[in-house]
């Protein structure tokens, strides 16, 4: 290769790390678990989680150049879905998915009760054959 071909070959390697790193990452949600329910084929565990245990195990959800990711559990791929009061973020490798209450939607969502009214996300983890299921509040 001649000497103009590599320098320029470096220079646009050059500027594809920098506009790489220039991508910032933006928190597009942060949450604090409640209650964590553990299920594998016919046992059902649920907890109601500490504060010391809820800081381990919280959910954020980031965006990097228009693509999201799960940045609490590996910065896994997500995709997102959009569907009336939620937002849903499935793992691009079905590992889980979680679906987070659109904040200006909350006091509609309030009014079903159970669930809805008690929490403002869901995140399930597909662990084999068994599950893990956080639910918890927006920080």
């Amino acid at each position: 290769m001649r000497p103009l071909g590599v320098a320029l070959l470096a220079l646009v390697a050059l500027f594809a790390a920098s506009t790489h790193a220039r991508a910032q990452a933006t928190t597009l949600f942060a949450g604090v678990p409640v209650i964590k329910i553990s299920e594998g084929g016919i046992e059902r565990n649920p907890q109601t989680l500490t504060r010391a245990e809820a800081a381990n195990v919280h959910c954020v959800i980031s965006e990097i150049g228009g693509k999201y990711y799960w940045a609490s559990r590996e910065n896994k791929p997500l995709v997102l879905i959009r569907g009336g009061a939620f937002n849903t973020y499935i793992a691009a490798d079905g590992s889980g998915y979680i679906r987070v209450t659109i904040p200006e939607m909350k006091k509609t969502v309030d009014a079903m009760g159970g669930a809805e009214a008690d929490f403002d996300y869901v995140e399930h983890l597909l662990i084999g054959l068994s599950s893990v299921t956080y639910y918890g509040i927006n920080r």
